[in-house]
Parts: C-alpha cells; sequence; structure tokens
C-alpha cells in the first residue's frame, strides 16, 4: 500500500527527509500513510518491520527514514515495532542511482534476521517503492523465517 506517487512535489519532500535531515515532513508523510493505511487495514499485521539501513548508511544520515516512518504507525494501530529484528548485513549500493535491472541484485543477501520470528502477518515499512527490489528481498527472509502474509506500507510508489 502505498497511496501517493513519487514525483514532484513530493519527490521534493521525501528526499529532503531522507538525504538532508528535515525530519518534520518526514514525520507530516507518516502521518498521511497512516491517515491512509486507517482506512485500509482489515487485519492488522502482529509486527512492523521498517526497512533497515546498514551501519555505515545508519551512521552517515544519523537516523533510518524507514523507521521514523514506521514509529507513528506503530502507535497509531497499536502494532509492535520491530526495528531491531532484521539487520542489514551488506553496504549496497543507493538503490536510486541504479537502473531497474541491477536493483535486484544489489539487495540480494543484504538482509538477516537478528532473532526468530514470532509473527506471522507482518508490515514492511519503506519511504519510496520504486521496482520493489528491496521490500521483495526483505520480504524473502521474513518469508523463510515464517511469516505468512507480508504487507508493504510505503508513502509513495514509483509510476506513471
Amino acid at each position: 500500500m502505498a497511496p501517493l506517487l513519487y514525483r514532484p512535489p513530493l519527490d521534493w519532500l521525501i528526499q529532503g527527509f531522507k538525504f538532508n535531515q528535515r525530519l518534520p515532513p518526514g514525520r507530516l508523510l507518516g502521518q498521511l500513510l497512516a491517515q491512509h493505511l486507517a482506512g485500509q487495514i482489515i487485519t492488522p499485521p502482529e509486527l512492523i518491520v521498517p526497512v533497515p539501513l546498514h551501519p555505515a548508511r545508519l551512521r552517515e544520515r544519523g537516523y533510518n527514514q524507514a523507521l521514523e516512518l514506521a514509529r507513528p504507525l506503530a502507535r497509531r494501530f497499536g502494532i509492535p515495532l520491530a526495528h531491531g529484528l532484521v539487520r542489514r548485513v551488506r553496504a549496497t549500493a543507493t538503490q536510486s542511482l541504479l537502473p531497474a535491472g541491477e536493483r535486484r541484485r544489489n539487495v540480494r543477501g543484504a538482509f538477516a534476521l537478528r532473532r526468530p520470528l514470532a509473527a506471522r502477518h507482518v508490515a514492511i515499512v519503506d519511504d519510496v517503492i520504486a521496482t520493489g527490489s528491496t521490500v521483495a528481498e526483505l520480504a524473502r527472509v521474513l518469508r523463510r523465517a515464517g511469516a505468512e502474509r507480508i504487507e508493504v506500507w510505503a508513502v509513495a510508489r514509483a509510476g506513471r
């Protein structure tokens, strides 16, 4: 579920939030996503899993934008936030800089669980879904760990 299209002026807001430490737009984007999801969620997931950043990228940015988007969702819907469940074990090139065909290879094997998954229904949270390669790889790891139902929640998606 991604209610908005990644194009002007939304792309400017997301880029500022993601790369320029503009947290207020991130809070607004999280609230907009929560508002959209409030009308869509029939059976809430048991866990919210934000897409993790590699430790080097986290140090560079100072925060994980997916985690910042996931916090208001967890509060609003009363769903546990599992931000330490998955780690990014391999530094990857920035997906937005790669052609669509290379994105899947770029994130292959990039995620690993830190502890057993104690949920069958989870929601992955990210800021933008372009090709879906990142969330597909994370979903693959979660499914191998026992997740039976995986939803993807994002602020925006690439598209026409």
